[in-house]
């Protein structure tokens, strides 16, 4: 699935509770898997992002890396950098963006916002 922040439409997208606001900490992520597509959720300074946790060089998980410079993450495997705001790639070896997605807060969850699901075939 490649669905980028800027092209999915918040309003018009499928919302999913992850979890509680209040359980994930500022600095934290937690990595949740929603139809089969693992995401990473983060929490910078109350504000939270949501990217796909698939590095784009070579699919192994990006989340797991390390936080630097606020709102990059570092893919544990070989270094390629993003930026958890918006999935863009900020260092080599990746050259491709990770998507990324929109999210937000109702009730005390976190919800993340997934491309709509397509009508069924008639």
């Amino acid at each position: 699935m490649v669905s980028y922040r800027n092209v999915i439409d918040p309003e018009q997208a499928d919302y999913y509770a992850v979890g509680a606001a209040s359980e994930l900490k500022n600095g934290e992520r937690m990595i949740v898997e929603i139809d089969g597509e693992p995401l990473a959720v983060f929490n910078i300074a109350g504000t939270f992002y949501a990217i796909a946790d698939v590095c784009s060089h070579d699919d192994g998980p990006v989340a797991e890396g390390d936080l630097q410079n606020e709102f990059e993450v570092e893919c544990p495997r070989h270094g390629a950098r993003f930026d958890v705001r918006n999935g863009k790639v900020l260092s080599f070896p990746a050259i491709v963006d990770i998507p990324s997605y929109p999210v937000k807060v109702e009730d005390g969850q976190i919800k993340v916002g997934l491309p709509p699901a397509a009508p069924p075939a008639s």
